[in-house]
């Protein structure tokens, strides 16, 4: 009879082809999801639209219209003006470097801390988790008085050491928390067959944590490329400089060109774009991984 019960119930839930049906919580859920990606895309779709337009036509229909004609001139004044794939080159290898850097020290750094369980763990975590609370504003001088007395400054190893130490903090502070719940009996199981602790975070801890590794890898690459103010600050030279500090030389005082503004917001997101698709896979499966195990 229990069987039986239980049975129709779920027949009741699902439809006639084998199908959930839907609740109203589920079309509310889908409603506001549709809502708050339209709010997401609306400023993508306004700069794409603004990079193809010429200053008339912006002046004469606004930023919302249409361009009537297709319009490059913008694009290619920005490309020039500011030397483009120079800026384009710095970002990749800054922001590469920093992603690199920050997800090995913070794997070290977390495996010393939640599986080493090394003394005043507690203490090491709070302050990681203090420095990442503090605005880069509150770094800004004394970093540069440092990397000037090193001779680092107006140097691109300056702002990769500057990243590095930032994005494994929190990096740390993640992964700290992941291997705390990393299975003993794997890590008593590689001692027993003599493997020592190099052995074991290589052999044991890495690929299964290789997931976790990439999405941070993914994240700290594109924090790192989107980063303004120390880069703007330390990067002064022309030919050090970032994309995101390289479009801030089409902004005056008094006067801007929305047009080529907007050709330079596209040309500084296909990059982060075409990375995210290529990594996208590997994003998702590192977001899962956790909730599948």
């Amino acid at each position: 009879m229990a069987t039986v019960m239980m049975t129709t119930g779920t027949a009741q839930k699902r439809r006639p082809g084998g199908k959930n049906r839907k609740t109203a919580g589920d079309w509310l859920i889908l409603a506001i999801a549709i809502v708050i990606g339209f709010f997401i895309a609306v400023p993508f779709l306004m700069i794409l639209i603004n990079s193809f337009k010429s200053p008339a036509d912006y002046n004469a229909s606004g930023p919302l219209a249409l361009p009537t004609e297709i319009y490059t001139d913008g694009i290619v004044k920005f490309w020039e003006r500011v030397n483009f794939p120079e800026k384009l080159w710095n970002s990749v290898f800054i922001s590469g470097l920093v992603a690199v850097f920050a997800v090995v020290i913070s794997m070290f750094n977390a495996f010393a801390l939640g599986i080493g369980r090394i003394k005043g763990r507690t203490w090491i975590v709070v302050l990681i988790l203090l420095a990442n609370m503090l605005p880069q504003e509150v770094l800004l001088y004394p970093l540069y008085f440092m990397f000037k007395q090193v001779g680092l400054y107006d140097s691109q190893w300056a702002v990769i050491i500057i990243f590095t130490v930032i994005q494994s903090a929190f990096g740390t502070y993640l992964l700290a928390s992941v291997y705390g719940t990393f299975p003993k009996e794997l890590l008593e199981a590689a001692s027993l067959d003599g493997a020592s602790r190099w052995r074991i975070l290589w052999n044991v801890v890495f690929p299964i944590s290789r997931p976790t590794l990439s999405v941070l890898l993914i994240f700290f690459f594109i924090w790192t490329w989107n980063e303004f103010l120390i880069p703007l600050t330390f990067l002064v030279s022309n030919a050090t400089q970032t994309v995101p500090v390289a479009i801030t030389v089409l902004q005056g005082d008094r006067l801007m060109d929305v047009t080529t503004t907007s050709a330079s917001a596209l040309l500084g997101l296909i990059p982060t774009l075409i990375f995210f698709l290529i990594f996208q896979r590997t994003l998702t499966r590192g977001i899962t991984a956790g909730a599948v195990k």
